[in-house]
């Protein structure tokens, strides 16, 4: 059992988790990977083709390597590949979609309980939007939003926010073919493509995909993070508690999972009332203990310093530790076995989204227009929980680690005196070689958290300063890389500049969608360098990535100009002419490639080569 513990997970709380599960037969997602193996070569390979009832094909060479439509294995690939882009474009996009939507509303005075908590950040993007910014701040709101959910379905040629990138990136762009028209559009678009008879050439597929995932990583995504900023605040440098040490015995525990702060915000600002303090305590609680898990956990993490239990393969062992009286969730990243765990403690499950649906889960739903009094009714609920947890059956790790968090461009910006010229300057100077944003989930065919930490410590040592989001970020939080403390782990530049302005080498930038902010960071770094974002001493990495979310993000760090090392290979081997174009073809275009290395020393070689390489064509 010791030895299966080790391989499966870093974290040594989640450790020490595990062995209670495994003692006490409860499935966990490494258990059923276990039970799926071997995959099947066909699908891990991308040659698997449903999307048509004359079939289902397989790839299987010679004679029998065309479809029965007559499809071959380069044009399975593209369209499977272009279908994940979509899938993911859509999920980041749809939650930018929803904050909007929560703007326009409270705008128009039918969202209670929300309201504007960056008013300058409000009036900025009202001035990028080419909207009004006179009079209140509700109708200013309400331009706002209005103008911005045209780039949902705009007919104006092009998403708005993509004039933040370089003139000269934005022309690149537009060469490639893959500027983006319109978030639904493009997404629409590309589902049509891969439909059986339409686009019918990989290449001009595989195009459409980086045409998708760019209107998610400058719109879709890029709203989802301004407008969250816009009504809950922008990040502030923090310190906070990381992994599932942060569950409290003496308090009514309540995880917060999945990705929108629409529900998380109105939940902890629910706990905050008098009433529900004396409800907990009236049942022997000392009080509420909100966690976080996976992108809402960043969310509230970074704004509001609540405590993050833990990251994607983290949710099971939050329940199995016993002391969760409820997990609320929304969407996105949430095991549908959640409920199945549940039933073996005495946690509730609770979905909130009509498009989040989980059997065996109880549902309230939860609406701008609600949210208060739904947010009020589950903490009731768990509070009324509590008296039912099994005291016997409870296990907290010990040694929560702290974590330096909320490092949004205005917060670096901030510590560097108001400006991002002095982190151009130590770039240029070579005291800090370059940037990496190392990103995305955690995927059980790595070990748990060992594909972000080792290629963070590794790319640290060579005077690389990262900045990550997401699972990636948590994972790196718990092994205390998000601790000033680190820089002792760094190389002698990278220890100077952080040793000096009292920062770890690895900033925390957020959740997912806020890998928007590091492209709002690029770019406005290669403003004031006056180059395209393709030329700067940069890279990107998702070394344990799992969902289509991740690919569309990998494909825009890439069409954005940032080339990207990924830990797992995405399912298109089966397609050699795919495959090359990916890691060769694009770079005639675009100046940036894939390369897959789930190495962690090999993946940093591979980008401290590339961020040379950049150095030296920049002649710095």
């Amino acid at each position: 059992m010791e030895q299966k513990v080790e391989e499966r997970t870093l974290d040594p709380n989640s450790q020490a988790v595990l062995r209670k599960t495994m003692l006490e037969g409860t499935d966990t997602v490494w258990d059923r990977l276990e039970r799926q193996l071997p995959h099947c070569k066909f699908c891990s390979s991308g040659i698997s083709c449903q999307r048509c009832a004359m079939g289902p094909c397989r790839m299987m060479g010679g004679d029998r390597n065309r479809g029965v439509c007559g499809n071959d294995p380069d044009l399975i690939v593209a369209r499977n590949l272009v279908d994940w882009v979509a899938m993911g474009a859509a999920s980041h996009s749809d939650h930018g979609r929803d904050l909007v939507e929560a703007l326009l509303k409270w705008s128009r005075g039918q969202a209670p309980g929300y309201g504007i908590a960056d008013e300058e950040k409000l009036r900025k993007m009202a001035g990028e939007y080419g909207t009004e910014t006179s009079g209140t701040l509700n109708m200013i709101a309400e331009r706002l939003a209005l103008a911005m959910l045209e780039d949902y379905g705009t007919i104006k040629g092009e998403i708005q926010l993509l004039q933040r990138a370089p003139a000269a990136s934005v022309e690149m762009w537009r060469k490639a073919g893959i500027l983006p028209r319109s978030i639904d559009r493009e997404i629409v678009e590309s589902m049509h493509r891969i439909h059986m008879g339409v686009d019918n050439e990989p290449v001009g597929l595989v195009y459409q995909g980086f045409k998708a995932s760019m209107a998610d990583g400058w719109g879709g995504s890029m709203l989802a993070q301004e407008v969250s900023d816009i009504m809950f605040g922008t990040p502030d440098v923090k310190t906070s508690r990381v992994n599932l040490g942060v569950l409290k015995k003496d308090h009514v525990n309540v995880a917060l999972h999945g990705h929108n702060p629409l529900l998380s915000e109105m939940i902890l600002q629910a706990a905050q009332m008098p009433d529900i303090i004396k409800r907990a305590r009236d049942v022997g609680a000392e009080g509420i203990n909100l966690v976080g898990l996976c992108c809402t956990g960043n969310e509230l993490l970074m704004r509001k310093g609540v405590p993050q239990a833990g990251n994607h393969l983290d949710q099971e062992l939050a329940i199995t530790t016993g002391a969760l009286e409820v997990m609320v969730v929304d969407y996105q990243c949430i095991f549908p076995t959640l409920a199945n765990t549940a039933a073996c403690y005495h946690t509730k499950v609770i979905t909130t989204s009509p498009k989040g649906g989980m059997t065996g889960a109880t549902y309230i739903e939860i609406e701008p227009e609600n949210a208060f009094e739904q947010s009020r009714r589950i903490l009731e609920m768990a509070i009324d929980n509590y008296p039912n947890r099994a005291r016997e059956k409870v296990f907290i790790p010990d040694g929560p680690v702290e974590a330096m968090v909320g490092f949004s461009m205005e917060a670096i910006s901030k510590a560097l005196g108001g400006s991002l010229k002095p982190l151009l300057d130590v770039i240029v100077s070579g005291k800090i070689r370059g940037c990496v944003g190392i990103v995305g989930c955690n995927n059980p065919h790595i070990r748990h958290d060992s594909g972000h930490v080792g290629l963070a410590r590794e790319l640290i040592k060579r005077d690389i300063l990262c900045v990550e989001t997401g699972c990636a970020s948590i994972a790196c939080a718990k092994a205390g890389l998000l601790l000033p403390g680190s820089i002792e782990k760094a190389g002698k530049g990278l220890k100077e500049v952080c040793g000096a302005l009292g920062i770890p080498p690895v900033l925390h930038m957020g959740s997912c969608v806020d890998n928007t902010r590091i492209l709002n960071l690029v770019a406005a770094l290669a403003q004031l360098a006056n180059v395209r974002i393709d030329q700067l001493p940069i890279g990107g990495a998702a070394p344990e990535w799992y969902s289509p979310k991740a690919v569309a993000i990998a494909k825009y760090f890439v069409g954005s100009g940032v080339s990207t090392v990924l830990g797992i290979s995405p399912r298109i081997q089966g397609s050699p002419r795919v495959t090359k174009l990916l890691t060769e073809g694009i770079e005639a275009k675009m100046n940036s490639r894939f390369w897959v290395e789930p190495e962690p020393r090999k993946a940093a070689a591979l980008l401290s080569d590339h961020i040379e390489m950049r150095r030296k064509e920049l002649g710095i």
